[in-house]
């Protein structure tokens, strides 16, 4: 068994043992949630480690026929596209566990629903089969509503979860729609991106097919990332939304669009990427200045996190746009940097509404002084959201304005760094308001965090600032990949040496030694 299956079956084994303890030990309910997770942590460290860099193809791939008449395989497989994110997925499902402590009534369900939740993240994330992919998406997607409608915070928070529901619904149909067409007019009878982009390379689609399903692909993925203008349901969300659901579904399921786009449309369906790339470079604008926009007016600091995050997701379509080695590189950068940001924020957030009863910028204050730690991890957290160096977000982010330089219209780009401007703004502005000045009884009232309340934070933040140290540790894992993903959606531009040199396995044999297989 590959140890990547490991990822999506331990929780699932771990929600089924939830299941089954009497109510008597239901201390031990969130110990089986932090157990599940914490291996997890050691499993997806253990790949990120191992990782051969250089590689533009699958590691510890492994495939197992499931419906052989239909071509649905059970394949399994991370690439440099991948393998940041399932590492980073496991540290937020720990912190996400650790957090849950807050929650005291029908704590079975919520954590059945939490270790589902993570079960489809890791799943959608290793899977190389568009089926699995989409399977695991809404295996996560589904205990997202509920938790939202049970736990959720606030009157209208069932109001909210029927828009969430029925955006995400919609967004996943259409993405269903653009699979099943894909699935249809290619011929390949399968699924599997890797026999599919094998197929395809021989047998290309029409040009009006592509830019057919590129665009269905494009649109249902894109909502469910947040695409401006379908991406409404995300702030209101994730404030109704318990702390732990904000952060999993900010921090990762948002991810899981990006990376199908990644994985069919790009790749797959180069026509298509022609057709529709200069309408995404427009539509990613609508991310970065309105939704700046929208953040910067906001007064609740947990709506100010969800703006902020569609804007930080602007810059990840901004590299996807660019389709470029570098915009693509930095838009995965992006993707890592943001997944442990949201869920920090977010974090954040719920703590200081469970200490001071208020999320509003006016009754918030001077938190270094009455919360140094949660006031000290806020400032680091707004100050990434700025984009300062240090952190992983200025990396990805300042990758992706060196990829769009020359690939993008001057416009675009000009509103691009109009973005950056925006979020700088109204992050100093939160830290002015909510770190230092006088503190408000509100604020006055509330308490730090134990020692051991910081870890979750502290794992949150530490690989944060790591990775924006030494930023090589991700660009040399995404680079080939990125760089593979460029060759087949710009045929015409020159491919890139590693590329052509690299083979990996795909399925090691029953001898345990990798065969080495093209991409």
């Amino acid at each position: 068994m590959s140890p990547l299956t490991l990822l999506p079956l331990l929780p699932l084994l771990g929600a089924l043992t939830v299941l089954m303890l009497p109510r008597h030990l239901a201390a031990a309910w969130r110990g089986v949630a932090l157990g599940v997770t914490g291996v997890t942590v050691l499993i997806a460290t253990t790949v990120f480690v191992g990782f051969p860099v250089g590689h533009a193809g699958y590691h510890l791939g492994a495939v197992h026929e499931w419906i052989p008449a239909l071509g649905l395989n059970y394949r399994v497989g991370v690439d440099g596209l991948s393998v940041g994110l399932v590492f980073v997925a496991s540290l937020v499902s720990f912190a996400a566990a650790w957090i849950s402590e807050e929650i005291r009534d029908q704590c079975r369900l919520y954590y059945v629903l939490l270790l589902l939740i993570v079960a489809g993240v890791f799943g959608a994330l290793i899977s190389l089969d568009l089926f699995f992919l989409y399977f695991f998406n809404e295996l996560a997607l589904v205990p997202t509503f509920l938790m939202i409608g049970i736990w959720g915070r606030g009157e209208d928070r069932t109001a909210v979860t029927f828009q969430i529901t029925l955006y995400l619904s919609l967004g996943a149909l259409v993405a269903l729609a653009g699979l099943v067409c894909l699935y249809a007019l290619s011929g390949a009878n399968t699924l599997d991106v890797v026999a599919l982009s094998a197929w395809l390379r021989e047998h290309p689609l029409p040009a009006p097919s592509q830019v057919l399903i590129f665009g269905l692909l494009l649109f249902g993925f894109g909502t469910l990332v947040g695409l401006w203008p379908f991406h409404s349901w995300a702030p209101a969300g994730y404030a109704a939304a318990p702390t732990a659901t904000a952060m999993l579904h900010a921090g990762l399921l948002k991810k899981i669009g990006a990376l199908a786009l990644l994985r069919a449309a790009f790749p797959l369906l180069p026509e298509g990427v022609a057709a529709w790339t200069r309408v995404l470079a427009i539509l990613c604008l609508g991310n970065l200045l309105y939704c700046g926009w929208v953040a910067m007016r906001q007064r609740d600091l947990n709506l100010l996190f969800g703006n902020s995050s569609l804007a930080h997701m602007g810059f990840v379509f901004l590299g996807l746009a660019s389709v470029s080695l570098i915009g693509i590189t930095g838009a995965v950068v992006v993707m890592v940097a943001h997944a442990l940001l949201a869920p920090l924020e977010f974090a954040l957030g719920g703590h200081l509404r469970r200490q001071t009863g208020t999320l509003d910028l006016g009754s918030l204050g001077g938190l270094m002084r009455t919360m140094p730690f949660i006031g000290a991890a806020l400032v680091a957290a707004l100050l990434a959201g700025c984009g300062v160096p240090g952190f992983a977000s200025f990396a990805g982010e300042l990758t992706v304005m060196f990829g769009v330089w020359k690939a993008l219209p001057w416009f675009v780009v000009a509103a691009a760094w109009g973005g950056l401007i925006l979020g700088g703004v109204y992050m100093l502005r939160a830290i002015r308001e909510v770190a230092h000045g006088p503190a408000p009884e509100t604020g006055a009232a509330g308490g730090d965090v134990t020692w051991t309340g910081r870890v979750p934070y502290l794992v949150l933040l530490l690989p944060m600032i790591f990775f924006g140290v030494a930023p090589f540790t991700l660009v040399d894992r995404i680079r080939p990949s990125a760089a593979w993903v460029v060759e087949r959606a710009r045929p015409s531009a020159a491919p890139d040496p590693a590329v052509v040199t690299s083979v990996v396995a795909i399925a090691p044999p029953a001898s345990g030694h990798p065969t080495p297989v093209s991409r």
